[in-house]
């Protein structure tokens, strides 16, 4: 029996992205493999992890390339962006809270490209007189991949309809950037 690589991630990204604590065992049953073959494919739980955060990161270009942020006002192309985003949006979650992906030495580039390229986003926001300039657009990036992983959370934990999850980051995320005009 051949066994398909991205469909033991996929599952693996499934369970871990609802209990990030999963042993091996359980990526294993939820794959539908033994734990050996599992092994053959990924050493050890560090080795799956960093083929979920190669899985991440291309799921995330894939979205900020379908939502394409340089066209229109700013405000729209996050609305874009979340709406890409979406479908990638738990496993981000579970990226977001393994640490060791994004200490010392051993950082996969791919999340320089993608924080790049959502702080540009901002940045063409705040020049465009869209968005507030006193949150950097590093501060931005930063609350919008919070919001994403929150948002996916509390989508699973049925806390949020997932009809509501575009809706609910984007306006929470611009209502807090957009500028607001003084008095």
């Amino acid at each position: 029996m051949t066994v398909d690589r991205e469909q033991v991630l996929r599952s693996a990204a499934a369970l871990l992205t609802r209990k990030a604590t999963a042993t091996m065992d359980e990526v294993a049953r939820a794959a539908g493999i033994s734990r050996a073959t599992l092994h053959r494919h990924f050493a050890g739980r560090d080795a799956l992890v960093r083929a979920l955060e190669s899985l991440g990161i291309a799921e995330c270009e894939a979205a900020l390339e379908e939502a394409r942020t340089d066209e229109g006002p700013a405000a729209e192309a996050v609305r874009r962006l979340v709406r890409a985003m979406e479908p990638s949006a738990a496993l981000l979650a579970f990226l977001y809270t393994e640490n060791q992906l994004f200490e010392g030495e051993e950082q996969n580039e791919g999340w320089a490209r993608i924080d790049a390229a959502f702080t540009e986003l901002f940045r063409r926001g705040q020049e465009s007189g869209e968005f507030r300039i006193d949150l950097t657009p590093a501060w931005l990036t930063e609350a919008l991949y919070g919001l994403l992983a929150s948002g996916a959370w509390a989508v699973a934990e049925g806390r949020v309809a997932r009809n509501d999850f575009t809706h609910m980051i984007a306006e929470l995320l611009l209502g807090g950037a957009l500028r607001r005009e003084e008095p």
